[in-house]
């Protein structure tokens, strides 16, 4: 957990400190139009079918059951596979891309040309971006996270420099897509050489077997429903300002959003470590299954409740003096929706890992389908009627019910080894605390009354966690990991 919680944290110091360079000398219509592209970066390698995650699960499972030997040809087999789709999707999205930037988006004609280059450059890597989705899901199998993380570390901090790179020479979308397209392509080729260390023998049996395709199919068929939905409903309302209003309104919109989406590094980098488990887990250690969903569940309330509380009530004065004044005025009330929206998508990742886990990715899938058309509507019409304000509502409120629907679908699969009263205490005291704290941190006041009462609340919730969620063995780590500091020091 603590590698991928490195290898994730990096990049949001990074995007800190490198966003306002950008913006200043690019401009908020080209530094839109990036962020959009950055969107895209990360949905284009869901376009997987679900193979990534199917890879992982199959993995996992044929290590827990001793079948090693099959492991290579399972891999090479979801890898020709994971690149000939990718070509589809490159052929697909490359025919698209005129539409995109000429129609549908309300670029400034003086930016259509050059973007129209630069999302075509973009979208023709997408088997490169594809394909090392298959590589970290071997990787992740294996729980080589220190391997996956030598390469995400980089790469998350080649996003925000290259444009910083670029800058010097030409503030031009064109090359600037091209250095991030070749950071990509390096990435793959590294991610490849780590998986042939892993795993020896995959270099000696390079075979494509056609009948392991349907076991990846099944698995992965209801994988990739869910990995177009759930991003589109994640991205698609930068997508919609940009049709409705402006890719300007993008970057107000979307500025707070690329840094604050990066707390989901904390539950990203437990659910690395928990899909695997609950994957070898489910079918034969259910009471196992069961403790590693409470653990999820609670560890990262715990950690991102105290965080979201801080961000929420301290956005205005934190956005005036990383961005300024103007994007303070346009962006608070958006920082403040999308940090509790991160709250909620947090602790729904760990319902979610324990429904693909326990191999029934339909669930999830059959969810956003029903979800999908009403959260389109809805964010239409609020942006229409509340421009940006209205779209960071309807994400906040996307993201409530979609975790609620899905720690309730989880706790069904657990039901036989659970009982409900073990899971009622992860619910009442949290939403108590959740609305009360909500309250405090949207009254306007002074930054020192805000100080005050943000440390006292803290205080008692660190007191209840302290009683009420940690257990014996859990409250002497911490003193076992705290200790050392304070020996130190005496």
């Amino acid at each position: 957990m603590f590698f991928n919680l490195f290898g994730y944290g990096i990049p949001l110091f990074a995007a800190v400190f490198t966003i306002p360079i950008i913006i200043h000398k690019l401009g908020t219509d080209r530094f839109g139009i990036l962020t959009l592209a950055w969107v895209l970066i990360g949905y284009l390698g869901l376009f997987d079918m679900g193979l990534g995650r199917a890879l992982t699960k199959l993995v996992s499972e044929k290590l827990g059951s001793g079948l090693i030997d099959e492991i290579p040809t399972l891999i090479w087999t979801a890898l020709a596979v994971m690149a000939g789709i990718g070509i589809f999707v490159a052929i697909a999205a490359a025919l698209s891309v005129p539409v995109l930037s000429r129609e549908i988006l309300k670029i400034p004609p003086e930016l259509r040309k050059e973007s129209t280059t630069a999302f075509m450059i973009l979208v023709l890597f997408t088997p490169v971006i594809i394909t090392s989705v298959g590589f970290r899901g071997v990787l992740d199998a294996y729980q080589r996270f220190d391997l996956t993380n030598t390469v995400r570390i980089p790469l998350g901090l080649f996003t925000f420099i290259a444009p910083l790179m670029v800058i010097p020479f030409s503030v031009s979308l064109v090359p600037l897509f091209v250095v991030l397209m070749g950071g990509r392509m390096v990435a793959l080729l590294v991610q490849g050489y780590f998986c042939l260390r892993v795993v020896p023998n995959l270099k000696n049996r390079i075979r494509i077997d056609p009948t392991n395709i349907g076991a990846l199919l099944r698995f992965g068929g209801w994988m990739t429903v869910t990995n177009i939905i759930s991003p589109l409903m994640i991205y698609a309302d930068r997508f919609f300002i940009g049709a409705v209003i402006s890719v300007t309104a993008v970057a107000y919109y979307a500025t707070p959003g690329e840094v604050i989406t990066k707390l989901l590094l904390i539950s990203g980098s437990l659910m690395g470590v928990l899909f695997p488990a609950f994957s070898s887990t489910y079918d034969n250690d259910r009471p196992k299954t069961t403790a590693l969903f409470l653990k999820g569940i609670k560890y990262i309330y715990l950690i991102m409740f105290p965080v979201s509380l801080v961000i929420v009530t301290f956005s205005g004065e934190g956005l005036s003096f990383w961005l300024g004044t103007e994007f303070a005025r346009q962006s608070t009330l958006i920082l403040q929706l999308m940090t509790i929206a991160v709250f909620f998508i947090s602790l729904g990742q760990v319902p979610y890992s324990l429904i693909q886990g326990a191999g029934r990715p339909d669930i999830t899938a059959r969810l956003h389908l029903i979800e999908l058309p009403v959260y389109l509507m809805v964010l239409y019409l609020l942006i229409r009627g509340f421009g940006i304000r209205g779209a960071a509502f309807a994400w906040m409120l996307r993201a409530m019910i979609d975790s609620t629907l899905l720690y309730f679908l989880a706790r069904r699969l657990l039901k036989p080894a659970l009982p409900s009263a073990c899971l009622d205490r992860f619910s009442a005291i949290p939403i108590v605390l959740c609305l009360l704290a909500a309250g405090f941190s949207f009254v306007h006041m002074a930054v020192t009354v805000k100080l005050v009462g943000v440390f006292c609340f803290l205080a008692i919730y660190t007191g209840a966690g302290w009683i009420w969620f940690l257990n014996a063995s859990e409250k002497d780590m911490i003193k076992n990991t705290v200790r050392p500091f304070f020996t130190s020091r005496s």
